[in-house]
């Protein structure tokens, strides 16, 4: 199996866009991903797409790689039309994804990792000494510097990517399309990263370019498209967007949720006690995190998916455990990753994965309602029906569920009273810090203010809660917001912050810069 040849780098300026997405629109359902969505990428470029979550970045990346068929529009390779959606082989011919999470079997050596599926064959089994030495053809040529035999496992995960990244070109694609490369990776690995790119593009290779930090997009990439809510915003040379105008782009005209805006409300008095505690937590894509939340505050957590904000917020849940640091609520010290120790101990939580991990589908309203309170109801466990038809009836009553009663079963229900059922469940121990993980994903603005309606109604009986999250509506409601940037907490923020100082904060970008 041959090395592939590539054009030289002084063709490249006259060549057709590496691809073209021209008026793309896809629905799901009455729900429009991408709305008439443009995107041209030029040869040996490398093109950042950036947008909130739920631009419709995704999407456009899953009909970009053919695992998706657009419902209206065209896309082009070269300049020619892109092959039918079951033509695998074609398709990566011209387009790869190497993703955040990595899809090399670990099991497997870099060798056979590189060739999985097509495995040279003699007599009928595979060619070993002539796969590992394709190999070893394939990843000189490329300048990636490990061994074939390794098993990929092994392997740190800057090695990985760019394991990914040969495979990619072994099949004969010069387009590349990068999903958040840097989300695990430490400084000098970005650094030895954006150098192989830089190389690569200068043999001719093609780079899209997804990531939330924005600054290495002006660190790495030529051009850049903006998608907001589903819709094109922009395309431009880097060096013609200034980072306000980026995030202006991104951000646009806040919508007309009605949130209680924590600007707006009376300083909490001094010397108010303190509730939680978190002092010197690490684990293993966090470090340093010490802060304090008072009793009748609200202090918001936020940062990009890969700062390590969820994992904070799992670990005083209990949901995980940190490897050092303490957790210490109304004083008392929580053993690490102790879910029961810490709902004893007052802590109630909302779980980012409702499915997984804040619901059981196939139980009632009441079932779910009463899940953290089961042994106050009944003993050793065993509630009585009735009382917990009664928590429903409650807690239906206090969210706005819509349903037809308690017993309900929660896989009927919508996306947005499913989130207020996890709700119901994390307020029916009446908790005195309530953790908010991601509190308003995938739901209608109505369930967001009724579910955002709680922070202040909880806040106002004293109780303290840590809202875990970048969805900028969700931190309106903090009396102040930390920033989590690459696994510690960089800034600090009050009730009134700007839009895009904020995302600016949470995307590394220093404002001032020149």
């Amino acid at each position: 199996m041959s090395v592939p040849t590539i054009d030289p780098v002084s063709a490249l300026a006259s060549a057709p866009p590496v691809v073209e997405a021209s008026g793309v629109t896809k629905r799901f359902g009455s729900t429009a991903a991408l709305a008439n969505v443009s995107l041209r990428v030029m040869a040996g470029e490398s093109h950042a797409l950036v947008g909130r979550n739920g631009a419709g970045k995704s999407t456009l990346v899953s009909i970009l790689t053919g695992l998706r068929k657009p419902d209206e529009g065209s896309v082009q390779f070269n300049g020619a039309a892109a092959p039918p959606i079951a033509d695998r082989d074609a398709w990566r011919e011209r387009v790869a994804c190497v993703y955040q999470h990595s899809t090399i079997i670990r099991d497997l050596t870099v060798a056979e990792n590189l060739f999985i599926n097509r495995q040279p064959k003699k007599r009928g089994v595979i060619d070993w000494p002539t796969m590992r030495r394709e190999a070893r053809a394939l990843l000189d040529h490329w300048r990636i510097d490990v061994r074939e035999a390794a098993r990929a496992g092994d392997l740190t995960v800057e090695a990985r990517q760019l394991v990914e990244i040969a495979r990619a070109l072994s099949y004969g694609a010069r387009f590349i399309i990068l999903d958040e490369p840097t989300a695990q990776l430490d400084g000098e690995e970005i650094k030895r990263l954006f150098k192989r790119i830089d190389e690569l593009q200068r043999e001719g290779v093609t780079f899209l370019f997804i990531s939330h930090h924005l600054q290495e997009v002006y660190e790495i990439c030529q051009a850049v498209t903006v998608l907001r809510d589903a819709r094109h915003i922009v395309s431009a040379p880097v060096a013609e967007l200034p980072r306000e105008r980026l995030i202006e782009a991104m951000t646009g005209e806040r919508g007309g949720l009605n949130v209680a805006d924590a600007a707006a409300r009376a300083a909490l008095p001094a010397g108010a006690p303190l509730a939680l505690e978190v002092n010197a937590l690490a684990g293993h894509d966090y470090r340093g995190v010490s802060f304090a939340v008072r009793r009748g505050e609200v202090v918001g957590l936020t940062g990009a998916t890969s700062s390590g904000r969820t994992s904070v917020g799992e670990a005083i849940a209990g949901l995980t455990a940190q490897q050092a640091g303490e957790i210490r609520v109304k004083g008392a010290l929580l053993p690490p990753g102790d879910v029961p120790a810490a709902l004893a101990q007052g802590v109630g939580c909302v779980p980012k994965d409702r499915h997984h991990e804040g619901l059981v589908l196939t139980q009632s309203i009441a079932e779910n309602a009463s899940m953290t309170i089961a042994g106050r109801l009944g003993r050793f466990g065993f509630a009585p029906p009735a009382k917990k038809q009664r928590v429903g009836r409650s807690m239906i009553e206090a969210l706005g569920i819509v349903a037809q009663g308690p017993d309900h079963a929660v896989a009927g229900l919508s996306g947005g009273n499913q989130q207020k059922v996890v709700m119901a469940r994390a307020l029916a121990s009446h908790p005195d810090v309530l953790v908010l993980i991601d509190p308003t994903a995938g739901v209608d603005v109505k369930s967001k203010e009724a579910l955002l309606s709680v922070v202040d109604r909880v806040r106002d009986e004293g109780k303290a809660v840590l809202v875990v999250s970048s969805e900028l509506d969700d931190l309106r409601t903090c009396d102040r917001v930390l920033v989590m940037f690459r696994g510690e907490v960089v800034a600090e923020m009050p009730a009134g912050w700007k839009d895009h100082e904020l995302i600016a904060s949470i995307e590394g970008v220093d404002l001032h810069e020149e």
